[in-house]
């Protein structure tokens, strides 16, 4: 079995916090990331992927038309619909990450996508 690897990267902005919580409840659970004025990463991830599909430029032309060109330079939780309803925690993001490009990467199997947002944070999902 041989897998593929591929890195890419995007910077954006969100607030974690879920509107239905008073202040006080998100600041509880998501500390100074619950800041309503927001801060930025700039996000790393990697996609792990099984099988023939996709490489190369075609790969990247699908990352960048599904995935970079909706997430990067945007305020997560104002400008992505996928994120008005939910918080962009990294876990989030990553699984969005997964949503998008599982069935538009067969033949290839994506099996695992890793969300670098700091030097000490990252998540990886491998699907439902």
């Amino acid at each position: 079995m041989i897998r593929t690897l591929r890195r890419y990267e995007f910077s954006a902005a969100h607030v974690l916090a879920r509107s239905d919580w008073s202040d006080e409840r998100n600041r509880a659970v998501y500390g100074k990331c619950a800041n309503p004025a927001g801060h930025g990463h700039n996000y790393r991830f990697e996609l792990t992927l099984e099988g023939a599909g996709p490489s190369g430029d075609a790969l990247d032309a699908i990352v960048r038309s599904r995935v970079l060109d909706e997430l990067d330079a945007r305020l997560l939780n104002r400008e992505v619909a996928a994120f008005r309803l939910v918080v962009p925690t990294a876990e989030n993001i990553a699984r969005h990450i997964w949503d998008t490009l599982c069935v538009a990467l067969e033949p290839a199997r994506l099996t695992c996508v890793r969300l670098i947002e700091t030097g000490n944070n990252s998540v990886e999902y491998f699907g439902s």
